[in-house]
């Protein structure tokens, strides 16, 4: 497959510009879509000229809001909607960012959201590639705060395996030309750590909070075992720690 046109649509969020900036600087026409351009993928406005031409689509949109209801809708239109657009200009690989273990979390409608995304994108009938990755290393500080209930750190008994948000985007660029494999592509970061190591090493202050493992604490809402949040056998890691990217923060 020859690629030299893709469009991004997310553009503008944190994986997606920089993503337009790697595959620019790599040589392909890119096509920045985004609410900013006149896309607005939930509506499905703006799609047909986003995707003209275009050999690669890579979405990497994210809901505007954590809400059950509006998340799951959100996902669900913009899905059908990129990928009629796409299936109807021709477009010869679709790239889709998503989370490790997505289809295995019983979570709310933002989860369920992104498990209708993929389905629907592995049924529209373009060949396609789905990077699932784990927890950005940007995130890790607002997940360990997300554990705090009165003073005190209640950490999930579960395992999580950040990434930084460069290497997603820089992954995301390489897969895009490459040929489709018409499955999931799993992508975490180079280390695992308990949700109360997490929070021991990302959170300010740490040595004044108590941190307890508690095995009823869930991630946002939703039950995780230890290995849900974590890549299995086959998964490519990315090479930056998060101890180093804290480091040079």
């Amino acid at each position: 497959m020859t690629t030299e046109n893709i469009t991004v649509i997310g553009a503008t969020g944190q994986i997606g510009a920089p993503l337009v900036d790697m595959l620019t600087a790599a040589g392909y026409r890119v096509r920045a879509a985004s609410r900013r351009s006149g896309v607005d993928a939930a509506l499905g406005t703006g799609l047909v000229e986003a995707l003209s031409e275009a050999d690669v689509v890579i979405d990497v949109l994210n809901s505007p809001t954590m809400d059950d209801d509006a998340a799951l809708a959100f996902f669900t239109a913009a899905a059908a909607n990129i990928g009629g657009a796409a299936k109807k200009a021709g477009v010869g690989h679709y790239v889709l960012l998503s989370i490790v273990g997505v289809d295995g979390l019983r979570g709310g409608g933002y989860l369920s959201g992104k498990v209708v995304q993929e389905n629907t994108i592995a049924q529209s009938g373009v060949p396609y590639t789905i990077v699932r990755a784990t927890q950005f290393h940007e995130f890790t500080e607002m997940i360990a705060a997300s554990l705090i209930t009165d003073g005190v750190v209640r950490a999930p008994d579960a395992l999580i395996q950040p990434i930084a948000a460069a290497e997603v985007s820089a992954v995301l660029a390489r897969v895009a030309g490459e040929a489709p494999i018409d499955g999931v592509h799993n992508l975490g970061g180079p280390d695992t750590f308990s949700f109360a190591e997490l929070a021991e090493l990302v959170l300010p202050g740490a040595d004044q909070l108590r941190i307890v493992t508690d095995p009823e604490a869930t991630y946002f809402g939703t039950p995780v075992t230890a290995t849900s949040l974590v890549t299995g056998p086959g998964a490519e890691l990315a090479t930056t720690r998060l101890v180093d990217w804290l480091g040079a923060r």
